[in-house]
Parts: C-alpha cells; structure tokens; sequence
C-alpha cells in the first residue's frame, strides 16, 4: 500500500473515531524504527531488534484499532540522531507528533533542543535518568538551562525515570512550575511497594504534571489484562484524576506481552472502575491538553 493509501485509511479510521457517541483515541506513546543503512543505530547499542518497527506497520494498527493519531518517542536505539523520525515526521505530518531526545550532559542541548523544535518540527524532548549514579545529572548544573529552554519553547517535557527519581524531578518542577512535565510508565513503580508509589504522587502538587498509566504488562506478575496493577492505576487515578493521566501502549515495546489492541483494552473495557467520560480523558483529551492535534 502506497503512502496516499495509508493516509486515506487512517483518516477514515480517525472518521469513525469521531461519529456518534465513540471515544477519540490517540496513543501518546509509540517507537519508530528501520534497518536502514541512511539511519544507522547508535554504536553503543546492544542487542538491537531484528524485526523493523515502520511507520507503516503503525499506521495499519492504528486503522485497525480505530486509533486516530499518535506520539512517537525518539528510540534509545538512535541515541541523539533523532533524523529518521524527523524525516518521519515529515512524510507524515498530518498523522504524528514527536518527541526528541537530546544528550543531557551535553552543554549544547538547549540549542539542539530548539533547532529540533523550530526546524524539525518536534513537539518535546525525553530524558532517562536512571537509578544509578551514572543518572545522577539530573540533578546537575545543565538541567536548568535545558528545562528553562524546554518551558521557553512551550514544548513538554517527557521524564522516563525510576521511581526513586521522582524526588529529583519535585525539585525540577519546583523552578519550573509552569512547564508541562509528563511522567512514563508510572515512574515504573513497583506494585508490591505502594510506599514508593507515594514518591511519584507526591509530584500531584504540580499542576502540569501528568502520568502515563502505561507499563501494566511491564509491572504484572499476571497476564493479561494485568489486573494485578489496577490498584496502582486507580490510586494515581484518586491523586491525579482522568484529566491528568493518560494511557499508551509503548509499541512494539509491548508485543512481548500483549498486542496493540490488547493495549487498548486495558484501559478502554478491562478497567471497570473508569467510567465512560473517565476514558474520554485518558484515551485522548488529557493527552491533546500536553499535544494539541488539528482536528
């Protein structure tokens, strides 16, 4: 199917998604990729995918399951070079957001930011500090001027980070309170610690701050549909409330454990305590609050 053929059935899908009484969905986190010799993988990179994650592929799950637009987050496999979802971008303007990476101990990475923004046409960027010391700059003299970019540009801020890191980011949102900050994963927290889940909802207090309830399947110690981690979702939901959560699928992260369109079933039909305008929110008016799309 050629590139006009993959608009013409998204865009019929996203037609079906706003008649009648249906619910807008848009997935605000998904990964791009190909075995593409103009966009090579980051050397540093271990144990690359075998299987291609194209733009393509996505469109078609999207059309299937009634999905009218996506986020794509910049890959850790490209590391910095974040040229082919811009040109991804590019080909499909009308379809995708996307969030870039840049290198955090970079002194540089505010202007890569802008350039990224203003030439490229991305609408955030991503960090990923982790648990170890080798994590440690975010707590660093480069993150301020990197989120005073961020906030300047009026792009969001996207934190993938593990729980422990969410008192580092409270003292990031401190200096930018007015910065749109939005947590992956639910900071990845544990479901048997409830105790650690209190780091993240303590960043409740920040107004533009919102949660991704994604990472069920990564969490669970079941199957699907992981309702071993409901109780994690609907304390967030109780903190937080729909208007500042929102869901995703993180494909093709999550084939391992569930399909795209069991993804979608979690939150839409599998989590019975969301009622209907709840799933209004967190399937897409909490995540067009952070990324407006036309409509």
């Amino acid at each position: 199917m050629d590139r006009r053929s993959w608009l013409a059935s998204a865009a019929a899908a996203t037609a079906k998604a706003q008649t009648g009484d249906s619910i807008r969905i848009i997935d605000p986190h998904v990964h791009v990729w190909a075995h593409d010799r103009r966009y090579p993988f980051a050397p540093e990179t271990r144990n690359p995918p075998v299987e291609d994650a194209t733009p393509e592929m996505l469109l078609e799950l999207m059309r299937q399951n009634g999905v009218s637009k996506t986020v794509i987050i910049q890959v850790i496999h490209y590391r910095w070079d974040n040229s082919y979802l811009r040109d991804v971008l590019k080909k499909y303007r009308n379809m995708f957001h996307g969030v870039a990476r840049v290198n955090p101990e970079d002194p540089a990475a505010p202007d890569t930011l802008s350039k990224l923004v203003h030439d490229d046409g991305f609408h955030g960027v991503r960090l990923s500090p982790n648990a170890s010391p080798a994590g440690d700059w975010i707590r660093g003299p480069l993150m301020r001027p990197l989120w005073q970019r961020c906030r300047d540009l009026k792009v969001p801020m996207t934190i993938l980070a593990p729980v422990d890191r969410m008192p580092d980011i409270a003292a990031l949102c401190d200096r930018f309170p007015d910065l749109t900050v939005v947590i992956d994963h639910m900071a990845d927290c544990p479901i048997d610690r409830p105790d650690q889940q209190l780091k993240l909802i303590a960043l409740k207090r920040y107004p533009k701050v919102f949660v991704k309830i994604s990472h069920t399947w990564s969490l669970s110690k079941e199957g699907f549909p992981f309702r071993d981690t409901f109780p994690l979702v609907q304390r967030l939901y109780d903190s937080f409330g729909p208007n500042r959560l929102m869901w995703g699928t993180d494909w093709p992260i999550s084939q391992r454990h569930a399909s795209y369109a069991q993804a979608l079933a979690i939150v839409r039909d599998s989590m019975t305590f969301l009622n209907r305008d709840d799933k209004r929110w967190m399937l897409s008016r909490t995540i067009e609050r952070v990324w407006p799309f036309p409509a």
